[in-house]
């Protein structure tokens, strides 16, 4: 589930990556809504607070107040008990584009609603100067 009142922003090399991995796995609804309606930008004309692949991140729930430092990876990089989480996942597409102070949202597939609350991006490729990441 993918539901946004802004359009997000999102690196044209991550764009491309993102849409190279879907032919063979199929495209997540959310996914494709996100790519569909992001505004593509030059990899250093992405601003520093907005996620994008490889970023770092803190997150809370803004139910428990638990926080957890998350990064966002392409599939065979994930490894969610190492925080490494997949940008084809539902928790991974509602990061992707997220700017500080937003907060995600998703649903699993056993229809349950969950939420993480983006405090700060630890780490962001191109603002540190890395733009083919």
């Amino acid at each position: 589930m993918f539901s946004s009142d802004t359009v997000r922003l999102m690196s044209e090399l991550d764009h491309a990556r993102i849409l190279r991995l879907l032919p063979q796995r199929g495209v997540p609804e959310s996914l494709s809504d996100l790519l569909q309606g992001a505004e593509l930008l030059a990899p250093r004309d992405v601003p520093a607070q907005v996620v994008t692949m490889h970023s770092h991140l803190l997150v809370e729930d803004p139910a428990s107040g638990a926080r957890q430092e998350l990064t966002l990876s392409y599939p065979l990089d994930a490894d969610p008990a190492q925080g490494r989480v997949s940008v084809l996942s539902p928790a991974g597409t509602s990061l992707l584009g997220l700017e500080e102070g937003e907060t995600a949202t998703w649903l699993t597939p056993d229809g349950r609603r969950h939420a993480r609350r983006l405090l700060r991006i630890l780490y962001q490729p191109e603002a540190s100067g890395d733009y083919l990441r």
